[in-house]
C-alpha cells in the first residue's frame, strides 16, 4: 500500500501556522494507514494547504456555504475507459485547523492527520450527511487514527 503525495503549499500567511503544516512524509504515513485499511494499493492524490479567503472561496462555490472549512474533497472522476489510480485533491485550511485544534485541545498534527484521513476517506467514497453513513465513517477514522498512535477525534477532552 503506498500513496503518491502531490503536496501544494499555497498557506503563505503566520510563520506559526506555516510551522506547523504537516511533512510530506506524515501525509504519506497518514495515507499510508487509510489505504492499508481499505486494502488498496497506490493511489495518488494531491494536498493543498491554503489559507482561509481561498477555502471559503472554493467552499461558497461547490458546496454553497460561504465560508472557510478545515478540508474539502475532490473526487477525480475519470473519464469511461480510463483506468487510473487518481483519488483527487484535498484542499486542507490551515488557518481553521490551527484554530481548530487550539478550541478542541487536541495537537495540530493530530488535527492535521484527523483531516486528512477523513478527506482521503471522501475521496473513497464514504459519506457522513446521513446517521448510518456517519457512524461507519467515523468508526472508520477512530480506527485509522488508532493505529497511528492518535486518540479517537470524536471524544470530548
Amino acid at each position: 500500500m503506498s500513496a503518491i503525495v502531490d503536496l501544494q503549499q499555497a498557506y503563505e500567511g503566520e510563520p506559526e501556522i506555516i510551522a506547523a503544516i504537516p511533512s510530506l512524509s506524515d501525509i504519506q504515513r497518514w495515507a499510508d494507514a487509510v489505504l492499508t485499511t481499505e486494502a488498496l494499493s497506490e493511489q495518488e492524490f494531491t494536498v493543498r494547504f491554503v489559507d482561509e479567503e481561498e477555502s471559503q472561496a472554493l467552499n461558497h462555490e461547490y458546496r454553497g456555504k460561504n465560508k472557510p472549512t478545515n478540508v474539502l474533497s475532490f473526487p477525480f472522476e475519470a473519464p469511461p475507459g480510463i483506468d487510473i489510480n487518481l483519488l483527487g485533491d484535498l484542499v486542507i485550511c490551515a488557518p481553521v485547523i490551527a484554530r481548530e485544534a487550539t478550541e478542541q485541545s487536541k495537537s495540530t498534527l493530530s488535527h492535521y492527520a484527523h483531516m486528512t484521513v477523513h478527506g482521503l476517506l471522501h475521496l473513497l467514497g464514504y459519506d457522513h450527511i446521513e446517521n448510518g453513513e456517519a457512524e461507519v465513517m467515523e468508526a472508520k477514522e477512530i480506527a485509522i487514527l488508532s493505529t497511528l498512535g492518535i486518540d479517537d477525534p470524536y471524544q470530548a477532552k
